[in-house]
């Protein structure tokens, strides 16, 4: 049954994504800084940004995103093909690694051009400075992230980096 195999490969999908979350401190550091940007752009109206500005956010964040997945694989189809260090495989490791860092550069360069709004980062201050509980909230679910990137889901089992 084709309409089947289809909804399978959704399920395969989502198994990728599963294991790089579970193994890649670096995806969860990128979602992580993309769910604190989202939240604030979303939820306050410091920023002034248009529908297509929301959509080269949204483009560059997948780009870093999807970069990251596709080097998750590139690394271990290397591993997979030979256990043996080669030159070829550290070069299409640093590639690949290569690869998530130019779209993490270009997507960080596209951010600040799109959101560098003096405006907003007063309006920011000004917020946080006439409150500062929430300040405080903001530094302390700063904890929890930093738990997320650098261990992953600490109930969860399985490889982390």
């Amino acid at each position: 049954m084709e309409f089947g195999k289809f909804l399978k490969s959704f399920t395969y999908a989502f198994s990728g994504v599963k294991h790089c979350l579970k193994t890649e401190r670096n995806l969860r550091f990128h979602l992580t800084f993309l769910t604190y940007m989202f939240t604030i752009l979303l939820s306050t109206d410091w920023f002034v940004l248009s529908r297509s500005d929301y959509a080269v956010l949204i483009t560059a964040s997948a780009l870093v995103v999807t970069a990251e997945v596709i080097n998750t694989a590139v690394e271990n189809s290397v591993n997979l093909a030979s256990e043996e260090k080669s030159e070829y495989g550290r070069i299409a490791k640093d590639a690949a690694a290569g690869a998530v860092l130019v779209a993490a550069v270009f997507a960080i360069i596209t951010g600040f051009v799109i959101m560098f709004q003096i405006d907003a980062f007063k309006a920011m201050f000004a917020y946080f400075t006439a409150n500062p509980l929430m300040f405080l909230l903001l530094l302390l679910s700063l904890i929890p992230a930093v738990i997320f990137i650098f261990q992953g889901n600490p109930f969860s089992k399985g490889k982390k980096k």
